[in-house]
């Protein structure tokens, strides 16, 4: 109730924000995006099926972002981008108002852009966009999100660059600020990648690293929930029975490369990554769980309003726990318009060998491999199937 009310309270400054800047001739934009469909779940929890309304493309949101000339070919920008439930209506990301994106900086046609707030880290802005993720999203990603692939996780305090394309070269680098006292390393995040583009070819590849601060307390981190556990400036990334194992770690890294080719009408497109979550002293594990994914995708371009695709994944995990994953897609959208599609996605994993994972008492222990295909975060048996038909609109 308090977040609906203080939604409530924001909404009158925002309207009265957008009047003054538009009476001031400087750009914004209001956007946003809802995305609903029917989802039947093969083995959601346990055997037990699940049929729902879920969004299968993309998450819902809406936001605002705009831009003041300042002369010299600088720029003042801002964004703020809010995420919520389309079947409840409820705030999403943590509760949080704004919780997909809120910054602002300055942005120069020459040197690039600067941007503080919470932010998206460069491998997701850079990497993502070459990956069938950018267009059957959720349902192509790695088992349980480990490498981040569907933007799992933003960047709170974060300082950010992004250059300018030079060459088909693009940079950008990001450090989110740890917050506590007497140890400037402590929580801290930092990430960096480059892109480059020649033709109909895209390359990327960049470095992730997130640590979580020692608590207070000198004993094992409060494994209570996720986000007790993880109290670094980047978002929890323990969405799944895949990785929930690794909740108390003291770090996960994050290496990252991807490649696109485009055929006419085909678009080929590829990913590896290596994730390791390690431990520490105030840890409930010891030792270091590492998770290395392959992916491979096509799309074709069937007519100017429909696209279909279909791509698989493996990924190996080994140290505490040894397991593999093989992993299927397909989907299929359609275009109505500009601003709405409707869509089909489908996915198949089988999972084998053993997961770490977090049991109800606070310790960790391995058990036998559960499948949860992609980013959705359902703990089946060792096989689970997801599908879904929706319809997604914008403005």
């Amino acid at each position: 109730m308090k977040s609906v009310k203080l939604v409530g309270a924001i909404v009158p400054f925002i309207v009265a924000g957008l009047s003054a800047v538009a009476n001031a001739q400087n750009s914004i934009t209001l956007y946003g995006r809802i995305d609903n469909g029917i989802a039947f779940v093969n083995n959601a929890s346990g055997t037990n099926d699940l049929v729902t309304l879920r969004h299968g493309l993309s998450n819902s949101r809406f936001g605002f972002k705009g831009a003041e000339q300042l002369g010299g070919g600088l720029t003042a920008i801002f964004q703020l981008e809010n995420g919520f439930n389309e079947s409840t209506g409820a705030l999403g990301n943590g509760g949080r108002i704004f919780g997909r994106q809120a910054f602002v900086g300055l942005a120069d046609q020459t040197w690039g852009t600067v941007t503080m707030g919470r932010q998206y880290d460069p491998l997701v802005d850079l990497i993502q966009p070459i990956t069938a993720d950018n267009f059957f999203s959720s349902v192509t990603a790695t088992p349980g999100d480990v490498d981040n692939w569907d933007n799992s996780l933003r960047v709170n305090n974060a300082v950010k660059y992004l250059s300018p394309t030079w060459s088909g070269f693009t940079v950008e680098a990001v450090y989110g600020l740890g917050g506590v006292s007497g140890s400037l390393g402590q929580g801290a995040t930092y990430s960096g990648a480059v892109s480059y583009s020649l033709g109909n070819m895209s390359l990327a590849g960049g470095y992730f690293r997130a640590t979580n601060p020692s608590p207070n307390t000198g004993a094992k981190r409060n494994i209570s929930s996720a986000t007790n556990a993880w109290t670094g400036s980047s978002d929890p990334l323990f969405d799944s029975v895949i990785n929930n194992g690794y909740i108390s770690a003291a770090s996960v890294s994050i290496a990252r490369v991807g490649a696109q080719y485009v055929i006419g009408q085909f678009i080929l497109a590829g990913t590896y990554s290596n994730s390791q979550y390690r431990s520490d002293g105030f840890s409930t594990f010891t030792g270091s769980g590492r998770f290395n994914t392959g992916a491979g995708s096509i799309t074709y371009q069937w007519s100017p309003a429909l696209s279909i695709g279909a791509g698989y994944t493996y990924l190996s995990a080994s140290g505490n726990a040894s397991a593999t994953y093989n992993q299927y897609f397909a989907g299929a959208v359609y275009s109505l318009s500009k601003r709405t599609s409707v869509y089909a996605v489908a996915g198949y994993q089988h999972a084998g060998g053993e997961q770490l994972v977090q049991n109800s008492n606070g310790k960790t222990t391995v058990q036998p491999a559960q499948a949860s295909v992609g980013s959705f975060g359902y703990a089946g048996t060792n096989n689970q199937a997801i599908a879904i038909v929706g319809l997604r609109t914008g403005f």
